[in-house]
């Protein structure tokens, strides 16, 4: 061989495949390919299942670094690593886009100001350029890295930068990121999306062990080199303060790592001092009920005692969230007047209220939060889910917010029953057979429920024919798709005023102040709070009807007109269309019930009485009440029926998919 790279095989004849030599060399093989890998040379049966953790790059280099990491864990300066693989195929590259002008919004750096993306060698580089490269790809790592002493940190670029150079050192190949900087939080972190392809232009694919730890230990080595590793006095100062810390701690951790199977742990340790800090958390966990002392220095840790402490710690992070984000508003709210909306408490009731503000509860899984200041004048911390599940709301609009439950709706009840009559095969044609009574638009219905769970994965077959596979446990699948989406949108946010209710007081449309004077608000007032202003804003909107005509007083009580909301939101529609009659130069045509509703649809207008889609036909122009089905057809043809209970859209003028509203 001329270079210690060249090689060049010489292919002999194939032997058979059963012969003893044949074998043995194949054994070979096999024990010299486990022997690369990091295993053991073995014969006969493996040694343990395949997991797939050693497939992709920096498979060796991660193992090491995970088996290095534990052992000096107290003195290594602490990071937090978090990595997310996300799949770019359908949807997934215009949530890329959206990700990226999220991870660049306001109120992200020191100063408040837009964050903005870097790269390995400019301080702002093009985000659309990034996409753009990475159109095609069929996946993109995200990491959230965050050093607990990040705050140390003037600039977080260069410890980026020498990171991702690390890493491309450990992976054997170039990689192609952006990243931008956090200091919007009580620990400044770093927001990285790798491309998921190589120097080669192969799909990247890294092992699991680098991914969960080998990373971390990097970033963990780098701030060590930066600030040094942590003296004995910051160890021990950090470790008396978890004795009493009611979080998930590096105490429990190890106590945990210590227990037998019994979940039984001593706290005896090396020295005096590690033994004081167990004892001391052992009695802590034993008086919050989740450590039962055995004798003998022995305790018994709960079985749920981490999930329970995890839970804890999050309270105590969004007490905190709530106590900031009300003071910076000067909304003064004691403790005592702050509670968390636990959509998944049994008795938890509907929450009427003004927002406050919108934050981010977890940037790894994008969960958001709203703070809501409730009419029984207390402040709220409300769990929404998902950001892209949930539209944007403005700040002082009022919201109704209503917990989900997982239930199993009544199509999939009856998807199971045409099923079980059908030999285990949904179709549209067995449910008109089932239900003769059933339109085919009503059965489609069903099918549009069935290939949504598919998509999902909870295991509903679509065959060739157009026939669904239904197993007979139907039921517990839905419940299972069901419970997905409330995890992502755990309540229905519906908003009953989209601006300040000072505005309304004075505004010609029916308001929602309206319909709480002729239809009540059902849920009490409190006079504190924005309970009190509430009542201020109903009482002044009820002297300004008064006045003009359109309510009267009789003893105690005031008398409104079974009219009024149709009154009022016809003046304001009137008003309205003369507006845009001018800047569309055509006449305005009421839309009645009854009437057939041809055109197309131009936009969404928001007005006092409500959210109104202009429709613009051949010689004039209509107003309807806005459904989020037209969301998607703004500038397409749509037809449909107008009703006092909604309107059948059909979208297309001849033909197309029939959506019911």
């Amino acid at each position: 061989m001329d270079h210690d790279t060249d090689f060049k095989p010489r292919l002999g004849r194939m032997r058979a495949g059963g012969s003893k030599r044949a074998r043995k060399y194949l054994g070979r093989v096999l024990a010299a390919a486990n022997l690369a890998r990091g295993g053991a040379a073995v014969s006969g049966k493996r040694s343990q299942a395949f997991t797939g953790s050693r497939i992709g790059r920096g498979a060796g280099v991660g193992r090491l670094l995970a088996r290095r990491g534990r052992a000096s864990a107290f003195a290594r300066r602490r990071v937090v690593v978090k990595a997310s693989i996300v799949r770019l195929a359908g949807k997934g590259a215009a949530g890329a886009a959206a990700y990226l002008r999220y991870l660049q919004r306001d109120g992200t750096t020191r100063n408040g100001e837009p964050g903005y993306l870097y790269g390995a060698d400019t301080d702002q580089t093009d985000g659309r350029a990034f996409r753009d490269r990475a159109l095609g790809d069929r996946h993109q790592f995200r990491f959230i890295v965050s050093a607990e002493d990040g705050a140390e940190y003037e600039d977080l670029k260069p410890l980026t930068r020498r990171l991702m150079a690390r890493a491309e050192q450990d992976l054997g190949t170039r990689l192609d990121w952006v990243a931008v900087d956090h200091f919007n939080t009580g620990h400044p972190h770093m927001h990285i999306v790798v491309r998921g392809k190589d120097m080669r232009g192969a799909d990247l694919v890294i092992a699991r062990d680098y991914l969960t730890t080998g990373l971390r230990e990097r970033a963990s080595e780098l701030v060590d080199l930066d600030l040094g590793p942590r003296s004995i006095d910051e160890i021990e100062s950090s470790l008396r303060r978890e004795v009493q810390q009611e979080r998930l701690t590096s105490l429990d951790r190890a106590l945990l790592r210590d227990a037998d199977a019994a979940r039984v742990v001593t706290a005896a340790a090396g020295d005096a001092f590690g033994q004081a800090v167990r004892a001391g958390r052992l009695a802590k966990l034993g008086r919050l009920g989740l450590a039962e002392h055995v004798g003998g220095g022995k305790w018994r840790l709960d079985q749920g005692f981490e999930e329970t402490l995890r839970r804890m710690g999050e309270r105590d992070d969004i007490i905190r969230t709530m106590q900031r984000e009300f003071s910076e508003r000067g909304i003064g709210r004691p403790p005592a007047e702050q509670a968390i909306f636990d959509p998944a408490a049994p008795a938890a009731a509907p929450l009427v209220g003004r927002v406050v503000g919108r934050g981010l509860a977890d940037e790894h899984a994008d969960h958001h939060y709203l703070l809501v200041d409730g009419v029984d004048g207390r402040g709220h911390y409300v769990p929404i889910g998902r950001g892209a599940e949930t539209e944007m709301i403005p700040e002082e609009s009022v919201v109704r917010i209503v917990p989900r439950a997982a239930e199993t709706r009544p199509a999939d009840r009856t998807i199971a029953a045409v099923a079980a009559c059908n030999g285990g095969l949904y179709s549209v044609d067995a449910h008109l057979r089932y239900d003769p009574n059933a339109t085919e638009d009503f059965a489609q219905t069903h099918v549009r429920r069935l290939e949504a769970m598919r998509r999902t994965g909870v295991g509903v077959t679509r065959m060739p024919s157009g026939e669904w596979t239904i197993g007979e446990d139907h039921l517990a699948r839905a419940a299972t798709y069901e419970a997905r989406l409330v995890r992502d949108r755990p309540v229905a946010i519906e908003v009953l005023a989209d601006r300040p209710l000072g505005r309304l007081v004075a505004a010609e449309g029916a308001t929602w102040l309206d319909r709480a004077l002729t239809g009540g608000v059902p849920e009490r007032l409190r006079e504190a709070g924005f309970g009190a202003e509430l009542r201020d804003h109903l009482e002044r909107r009820r002297q300004r009807l008064m006045e003009q005509g359109l309510a009267t007083q009789a003893g105690d009580r005031t008398l409104y007109p079974p009219d009024l909301l149709a009154t009022l939101q016809q003046r304001e529609l009137v008003r309205t269309a003369g507006a845009l009659s001018d800047e569309l130069s055509l006449p305005y045509a009421e839309a009645r019930s009854g009437d057939r509703i041809e055109g197309v649809v131009r936009r969404r207008l928001d007005l006092a009485s409500g959210r109104f889609a202009l429709i613009e036909r051949a010689h004039d122009f209509t107003l309807v009440p806005w459904r989020p089905a037209l969301e998607r057809q703004v500038g397409k043809s749509v037809s449909g029926l107008m009703r006092s209970d909604g309107i059948s859209w059909t979208v297309g003028r001849q033909r197309g998919p029939s959506m019911s509203i």
